[in-house]
């Protein structure tokens, strides 16, 4: 249920806990994934700034074996050069990322006192889903997103390297 928790993806191949399966992979080749991913959703944005220096993290598939399964969660934050620029960084996301396979599943406001607009988007195809929150009264503004795989499988004879 992470990936439901965290971005509300709504992907078809579940399993029982509404999370889908991605396939096969050592956890750096699927941290590597998700981090194309985020990169992405970056070209996406269309806006001058700058993206935080974050890296993957390997979490736990829920209600499954963690030697087996594992998640990747590729949090990152987008600063746009100029604060005015925040809107627009946001209205672009929203527009190109169902042109490029997302499917936007909520969008609005938070229940924050700031009232932070919140996107959560899936992509049946790459098995991810992503939360993207405005944080237009933070100094700076920002965009805070979080790519989140569905379920691998570690291939018989590996281990899962956490990180």
């Amino acid at each position: 249920m992470l990936l439901t928790i965290l971005t509300g993806c709504d992907m078809t191949e579940k399993d029982s806990d509404g999370v889908p399966f991605s396939g096969m992979s050592t956890s750096l080749d699927a941290a590597d994934a998700m981090e194309r991913v985020s990169s992405e959703i970056y070209d996406l944005i269309g806006v001058k700034g700058e993206a935080s220096d974050s890296h993957s993290t390997v979490t736990e598939c829920p209600g499954r074996d963690e030697n087996t399964y594992f998640q990747i969660l590729h949090p990152w934050s987008f600063y746009p050069a100029a604060a005015s620029d925040i809107d627009s960084a946001m209205d672009r996301l929203k527009e190109e990322l169902p042109k490029n396979g997302w499917n936007i599943v909520e969008y609005g406001p938070d229940a924050s006192k700031n009232k932070n607009i919140r996107m959560i988007a899936d992509n049946e195809k790459k098995k991810a889903g992503v939360k993207v929150i405005k944080m237009a009264k933070e100094n700076p503004p920002m965009l805070s997103l979080s790519v989140i795989s569905g379920c691998y499988k570690i291939p018989d004879g590996q281990e899962i390297q956490r990180f």
